[in-house]
């Protein structure tokens, strides 16, 4: 029988007893443990880790969420309180508005009158001779004039302290509108970032993007820009109402004012038209009794110079007696009684003459005075007559003050006849 044994063959390598392979072996186990070990507080960290970060980042985001919140609610209740002020700015603006449109109406209506005073004046201004006066009507009319002055220059002054309390409102209307342009857009700003989550689709990294942005400011600044605005219309709004109630009362005070002068202008114009015709009535007398009083003088100036013919008559008859008695002869020719008799007819009949010529000459002196002076009343008349149609002229051209702003023509119409019943006039004003 034969026996084969095998060939055994070894590695080159270092061979490790067997204490040193349980001594590996072990070891790995200890390894094996302890990053076992490590994982599992690795992985519990990391859990715990992640819980806490999501508890934390919700957390911000909700704090985030509701700073938006108040800093919307913020802006819009500052943006209601701006808005009031500036609703208010807003009616103000109109109410002035209109009451300066008033009052310049008020005041372009003053042209009307004015130049009815100055065609009053200019008509009075053609009166003739004596009645060109300085009178009670012509002082009314003249205040009634500065009266209108004063008043454009009141209305002036008021428009223009309107206009630029316009102004100011205007620019503080535009700097509220502004304020609430910026609220709303910031107000619409935030809501979109309110809605604005994780799963958005439009968001991303920025490069810095915890800077200050240009131009910003703090938020005490802002709170007292705001404060600032609002302060800013409260006290615009505050004087704006005086001012109103100043245009008010300065249109009625300065339509009363010179309604008040219109009536005591047109007083004095009727005063003066009556007085004017009282006067006319009295010269028109006077002239009736001085044409009658002239006809009595012509009268006795042909009667008297009738009488003087007479007396000529009779005192040729008397000298050609004398004449013809001096022709006697011799001693016929005697101064006697018959002598005497005819030197005592002439010399009477001469101083008769005398007389007579003397008194006719008085009274052709005193007719000619009548009737100079009766061509002065006369004029005097036309004169009166003229400035008469003149007043009534003015006064019929006033009728126009009572139109438009300043009352009714009717009501004018109405007043004047009532006037000129009151002082029996109604037989004085001439017919149209």
């Amino acid at each position: 029988m034969a026996f084969r044994s095998v060939v055994t063959m070894e590695k080159p390598l270092q061979h490790i007893s067997l204490t040193d392979w349980y001594a590996r072996v072990n070891q790995m186990r200890n390894v094996a443990d302890a990053r076992r070990s490590d994982a599992f507080a690795i992985r519990h960290s990391s859990r715990s880790l992640r819980n806490e970060t999501r508890i934390e980042g919700d957390w911000a985001n909700y704090d985030t969420n509701e700073a938006l919140t108040d800093r919307i609610s913020e802006l819009n209740r500052w943006r209601d309180i701006i808005s009031k002020s500036f609703e208010k700015i807003e009616r103000e603006i109109f109410m002035l508005q209109e009451e300066k449109n008033a009052t310049e109406r008020e005041l372009e209506a003053l042209a009307g009158p004015i130049s009815v005073i100055a065609e009053c004046l200019t008509i009075r201004d053609g009166r003739l001779g004596s009645e060109i006066t300085y009178d009670e009507a012509d002082t009314e009319i003249k205040n009634e004039l500065v009266v209108l002055e004063n008043n454009q220059r009141l209305l002036a002054d008021r428009c223009q302290k309107a206009w630029e309390k316009l102004n100011r409102l205007e620019e503080v209307r535009f700097k509220i509108g502004l304020e609430i342009e910026f609220k709303v857009e910031a107000v619409q700003m935030d809501n979109s970032q309110l809605a604005l989550d994780r799963n958005s689709a439009n968001i991303s990294y920025k490069p810095d993007p915890t800077r200050n942005p240009k131009n910003s400011c703090s938020y005490e600044s802002w709170l007292e820009n705001v404060k600032n605005i609002k302060l800013l219309a409260e006290n615009e709004l505050a004087d704006t109402y005086a001012i109103r109630e100043a245009l008010f009362v300065c249109r009625e005070k300065a339509r009363n004012m010179l309604q008040s002068q219109q009536e005591r202008a047109e007083h004095t114009i009727r005063k003066r038209i009556f007085e004017t015709q009282r006067a006319r009535n009295e010269l028109e007398w006077q002239q009736l009794k001085m044409k009658d009083e002239m006809e009595k003088a012509m009268c006795e100036i042909r009667t008297s110079e009738n009488a003087l013919r007479d007396k000529t008559d009779a005192l040729k008859l008397a000298e050609t007696r004398l004449e013809n008695r001096a022709q006697r002869s011799g001693m016929e020719l005697c101064m006697d009684q018959a002598h005497d008799m005819l030197c005592l007819e002439v010399e009477k009949l001469r101083e008769i003459r005398r007389r007579l010529q003397a008194k006719i000459d008085e009274s052709k002196t005193n007719f000619s005075l009548l009737e100079e002076h009766g061509k002065r009343i006369d004029v005097d008349l036309e004169n009166k007559q003229h400035s008469l149609m003149t007043d009534i002229r003015a006064l019929d051209l006033r009728m126009r003050l009572r139109g438009g702003e300043f009352g009714s023509k009717v009501a004018n119409a109405s007043q004047t006849d009532r006037n000129i019943t009151l002082t029996r006039m109604e037989n004085e004003i001439p017919k149209d």
